[in-house]
């Protein structure tokens, strides 16, 4: 099979198209013929050596893709070859052949190509345990997702919207805020021209919004904390401008805030599964009746994978950046 390679840490140059054999399905796993796979800013750390893959994971970039089920291992109950599915994959999402837990892999929603389907897992996983699970999103209460352009962010603006919250979004480029607003976001905050603890609290009435989901970290720490109401919490999956932060506790503690975070990959294939269930119950019927639907902003080819990085460490984009596989 042909799959993407890191050849060496660095730019996206160094991701490079080779051969391999293809795998063969475990106990416990399908093996899919890859048609679609999405690229995702934790592939972009993988290959600039800050963000290895789990132990037991394979080496090979990519982390959801979308296919055909063509073998199924031992103990295999759910799935059959033929099936159209997309899965959540810890590694080997880049190329033509990857294996998946049966438990990681979700049916294509209806109406759905590959394309759509492949942009879907490690967004929809990651923003639902977030923003839902820890974060406790729900309706009436209003949300602030940073990085509203991006793959979490316009997953995190639908899904929010879909289930009756009010959305705040920041933004860098003034091109993204109509697809934004037509995505669902209630306010979108040009942080380069405004200051968002000042937009989320005339928005709110002075209150604060309820939830914030950052990936940015740094100096939007602070930030948001003073962006938060009463008994808010925020919700840390990436920490883009630095990890260390200080915290005032007096304000943590005057105003019952709480403070949370994590991180999908390492997860165990029990609790992947668990989140897969749960999307399966409370949000594809959503995606199935056409409510919602990633915004899909390029698509090309396996060999072009290196292209995908550099768009997405340009940040000009909004929405998925999506590999055709087959």
């Amino acid at each position: 099979m042909k799959f993407i390679n890191i050849s060496q840490f660095g730019g996206p140059e160094v991701l490079v198209q080779q051969e391999t054999e293809t795998p063969k399905a475990a106990a416990g796993e399908v093996l899919i013929e890859v048609h679609a796979a999405g690229i995702n800013r934790p592939d972009v750390f993988q290959r600039q050596g800050t963000y290895p893959p789990p132990p037991g994971a394979s080496v090979i970039p990519g982390l959801e893709v979308a296919g055909v089920v063509v073998s199924c291992g031992e103990g295999v109950q759910r799935w059959k070859k033929g099936d159209q599915v997309c899965a959540l994959v810890s590694g080997g999402g880049y190329a033509e052949y990857v294996n998946v837990p049966e438990g990681q892999c979700l049916p294509i929603p209806h109406g759905f190509d590959f394309i759509h389907a492949a942009a879907l897992p490690e967004t929809f996983f990651t923003v639902w345990t977030n923003l839902f699970e820890d974060g406790r999103l729900i309706a009436n209460e209003t949300a602030l997702i940073h990085g509203g352009a991006g793959g979490i962010g316009t997953t995190a603006i639908q899904m929010a919207k879909a289930l009756g919250a009010k959305v705040l979004t920041t933004a860098g480029k003034k091109e993204s805020v109509a697809i934004l607003q037509e995505l669902g976001a209630d306010r979108v905050i040009l942080y380069k021209e405004e200051d968002f603890v000042k937009v989320a609290k005339e928005f709110t009435h002075d209150k604060g919004v309820n939830v914030i989901l950052d990936m940015v970290g740094g100096d939007y720490f602070v930030r948001n904390l003073d962006a938060l109401a009463y008994q808010g919490r925020l919700v840390q999956i990436a920490s883009l401008h630095g990890a260390k932060v200080e915290l005032d506790i007096s304000k943590m503690m005057m105003k019952r805030l709480m403070i949370t975070g994590s991180t999908l990959r390492p997860r165990n294939v029990t609790e992947k599964s668990r989140i897969a269930r749960a999307l399966e119950e409370k949000i594809w019927p959503l995606l199935n009746q056409g409510k919602m639907k990633p915004h899909i902003f390029k698509v090309l080819p396996l060999e072009q994978a290196s292209e995908g990085h550099r768009l997405m460490e340009e940040s000009q984009h909004t929405g998925k950046i999506i590999l055709k596989v087959k």
